[in-house]
């Protein structure tokens, strides 16, 4: 299926901001170079602008790239600033982006440790 990201196996961000002119290859070429990541795994690479209101992905569908582009219109992509670095999400993490929420979310439901509490 034409575009379907939902089979890719791992989701990388590039962190700080890209060029938004850059296409299909230059991405590609920043994967490769840049991070030392094979751009033709089965994975999503996502890239955001400086303005933090638009972001690209880019993902190999096994005979060919394709470039999904999605512009904000009255907000901003929570997107990491430290520039040259790639970082692995979740899904999880990927659907809070998508929402316009930081990736870096705290743990909604803390886990409870329960060492202790019954006496055997």
């Amino acid at each position: 299926m034409f575009g379907d990201i939902s089979k890719a196996e791992k989701i990388y961000l590039a962190c700080g901001y890209t060029d938004m002119r850059k296409s299909i290859d230059g991405l590609a070429a920043l994967v490769q170079q840049n991070f030392q990541l094979n751009p033709f795994q089965n994975s999503l690479f996502l890239f955001c602008g400086r303005r933090h209101d638009r972001l690209k992905a880019l993902y190999w569908e096994g005979d060919g790239f394709v470039l999904l582009y999605k512009r904000l219109e009255k907000s901003k992509f929570q997107w990491p600033k430290n520039a040259e670095a790639v970082r692995g999400i979740t899904r999880q993490e990927f659907r809070w982006l998508m929402e316009g929420l930081s990736i870096d979310q705290p743990k909604a439901v803390k886990k409870w440790d329960s060492t202790g509490c019954f006496s055997v």
